[in-house]
């Protein structure tokens, strides 16, 4: 009989980093807090019925996990997890209440000080610019379906680069803009709520846009590693139908190939480009086809996708279906690590020397543990996803894939965006009554995993 899946320490690259992630609007609180101006997520999040959630009355981010008032606690975790780099994200409403303009020189302390704590303790900060929370003026004069917003963010870039750039040692501008798009924009069950169908295309170019100007930003401030980090799956149809993989297609063009083929080949997918091409502007394509030093993806199943029957009301042409016989996440999300494999091998072949090196930047999965009557919090689970998606990377490296990292998701548990409180995914329980933290199993595991790779290499 095979060893437990977290047992076994994966093979991978000397060199190779073990880090975990977070996102600043699910774990800071301290939403009125020091200048901060509101962002859409605090304005959704008071809609009612926009955010489900059971574990906290509250359903809004205003509290969080309270780690902007234990900053330091939690730096000592993460040194005490002995990671060697952090992902964390920036809020563009703590920095720029308005979204430009003015500036909030508490927002930036808060980070300036956040930075030095995690290079004291030996950790390497990686920052991401924006993930999700738009401030909320933006989004009155259109948002992200507005190209002034690309502007606003090349503004925002700056004056965080000019603070930061000389001590984080990676970039991220936007992270997972195809999520935004998809989720805030077509289907609009987050955060700002829209639901437009094919007419939310322009808030991916300018999506794209601004993450070009803001590479091109932290590069002219010295940032001497900057990439991207977009969620990715691999794309199965649900049946050899015709309609069905025709359907995969085009969702596969939308999730991973809009976002990701500009950023590296300076195009649209040639199904796309029609629709695109009144939307760019001379030279934009260019704007958004910057070096990356690395290209990151996030992770977390693979997407099975059938066509829609003409008598369906539907308001997309496909729907998804659970991938069959795979154990699920408490969220319903089949497990499938091979897939991740999958997608590292397919996209390095498929794009040979236009793809830089590969950062895994989010992998993660939601069990619901509480603490026993002892106080441990024994989620297996989750530790058993990690080990097993660890080897995946493991065994793609093996067959020559350049991948350099891999973050787990997510640091501590916090909000999760329209399942509010509802779903755990950190290393770190947190008490949302009383916010104290307890280390779980998994992160004792991931501890273990950390200090003997760094003995491997040591």
């Amino acid at each position: 009989m095979p060893p437990p899946a977290t047992e076994i320490q994966p093979a991978l690259p000397p060199g190779f980093v073990l880090g975990v992630t977070s996102s600043a609007w699910q774990i800071e609180g301290a939403a009125d807090r020091d200048g901060r101006g509101p962002s859409i997520w605090d304005t959704f999040s008071r809609v009612p019925g926009a955010v489900t959630t059971e574990r906290r009355a509250d359903p809004t981010g205003d509290r969080a996990a309270g780690h902007y008032d234990r900053v330091e606690e939690d730096v000592e975790l993460l040194r005490h997890l002995g990671v060697g780099a952090y992902k964390f994200s920036i809020s563009w409403s703590r920095v720029v209440p308005e979204g430009r303009g003015s500036i909030n020189r508490a927002g930036l302390d808060f980070y300036d000080r956040l930075v030095d704590r995690l290079l004291n303790a030996g950790i390497s900060p990686t920052a991401a610019l924006h993930h999700w929370a738009l401030p909320q003026a933006l989004e009155d004069d259109g948002g992200w379906l507005n190209r002034a917003t690309t502007d606003a963010f090349a503004e925002y870039a700056a004056v965080v680069a000019d603070r930061l750039a000389d001590r984080v040692g990676a970039w991220v501008p936007i992270d997972a803009p195809n999520v935004q798009m998809m989720y805030g924009y077509v289907d609009g069950f987050q955060a700002p709520g829209w639901q437009l169908g094919f007419d939310a295309l322009s808030v991916a170019h300018h999506l794209l846009l601004g993450h070009g100007h803001a590479v091109a930003a932290l590069h002219a401030a010295g940032a001497t590693q900057v990439g991207c980090s977009n969620h990715h799956a691999p794309m199965w149809p649900a049946s050899d139908d015709e309609a069905d993989v025709g359907a995969t297609k085009l969702v596969d063009q939308l999730w991973n190939g809009l976002f990701m083929e500009p950023m590296l080949l300076g195009r649209y997918p040639v199904d796309l480009a029609e629709l695109m091409t009144d939307l760019c502007a001379p030279g934009d394509l260019a704007t958004i086809r910057q070096p990356l030093d690395f290209y990151g993806l996030s992770y977390f199943r693979p997407m099975k996708v059938a066509a829609t029957a003409a008598d369906e009301d539907a308001d997309v042409p496909w729907k998804l279906l659970l991938p069959l016989g795979h154990d699920q996440t408490e969220s319903g999300w089949a497990i499938v690590p091979e897939a991740l494999r999958e997608w590292l091998i397919t996209t390095r072949a498929r794009f040979r020397a236009a793809l830089p090196p590969l950062v895994v930047t989010e992998c993660g999965a939601s069990y619901g543990t509480e603490p026993d009557a002892s106080g441990v919090v024994d989620d297996t689970e989750r530790s058993a996803y990690l080990a097993a998606h660890l080897q995946a990377v493991s065994e793609a490296a093996q067959r020559g894939v350049d991948v350099r990292g891999f973050y787990a998701w997510t640091f501590l548990d916090g909000h999760c965006w329209q399942r509010g409180y509802d779903e755990r995914l950190g290393l770190v329980h947190v008490d949302f009554d009383t916010l104290e933290r307890t280390p779980k199993a998994s992160y004792d595991w991931y501890a273990s995993v950390i200090a003997a790779q760094t003995r491997s290499v040591g």
